[in-house]
C-alpha cells in the first residue's frame, strides 16, 4: 500500500512540475518575436557561442567551421532596445573572443563574424 502511494505521489507531484512548466497562450514570451543571431564562421575551428547579458554568460549552441549557423537568442534577455556582448569560444582553441557591444531589439537578426585568423 505504500509503495502504491509513494508511486501515486510521485506521478502527482512530476504532473504538477511538467504543468507548472508550460507556458499558455497570451504570455508575453508569446508575443514577442523571435530574434536571432547567424554566425558566419570563417575559420576551421568550430566555436561555442555565448551571449553575455546582464552578467550572465548563456550558452547559445555551435557555430561549425566554415558555415552559417543561425541560434536562437531567448526572448527573456531582451526588454526593448537591449545592449548585449556575444563571445565566440573556439573548441580546441585558447581565446575566446567578445563582440563589441550592440543594441538588439525583439524580431532584429543580428550578424556575427569569425574571420579566418580569430
Amino acid at each position: 500500500m505504500r509503495a502504491a502511494f509513494r508511486s501515486f505521489a510521485f506521478v502527482l507531484l512530476l504532473t504538477t512540475t511538467v504543468s507548472g512548466c508550460y507556458r499558455g497562450k497570451g504570455s508575453v514570451l508569446d508575443e514577442q518575436p523571435q530574434t536571432l543571431l547567424t554566425v558566419d564562421n570563417q575559420n576551421f575551428l568550430d566555436f561555442t557561442i555565448y551571449l553575455l547579458a546582464g552578467g550572465q554568460r548563456v550558452r547559445l549552441g555551435t557555430a561549425t567551421g566554415n558555415r552559417k549557423t543561425r541560434l536562437i537568442i531567448p526572448a527573456q534577455y531582451i526588454f526593448g532596445a537591449t545592449t548585449l556582448q556575444f563571445q565566440a569560444d573556439p573548441i580546441g582553441g585558447n581565446r575566446a573572443p567578445v563582440s563589441y557591444p550592440l543594441t538588439v531589439s525583439p524580431g532584429d537578426e543580428v550578424e556575427l563574424t569569425i574571420p579566418p585568423n580569430a
